[in-house]
């Protein structure tokens, strides 16, 4: 199996109290989180784009 992918241990720990509190919403608190965490990750990726970006200048 590949390792590159594997969360360590501190990592399986914060998603599991994410799972926790996630549990604990309703549907439209989901929906909101959902998406603000889906806008987090496209920031993200924008970020490491423009590093990637502009390191090969």
């Amino acid at each position: 199996m590949d390792e590159t992918n594997q969360l360590t241990l501190e990592q399986e720990f914060k998603l599991a109290l994410y799972r926790q509190k996630v549990y604990k919403l309703n549907d439209k608190q989901v929906r909101k989180h959902l998406i603000v965490t889906l806008k987090q990750m496209i920031i993200k990726d924008n970020i490491i784009k423009y590093f990637i970006k502009n390191s090969l200048s």
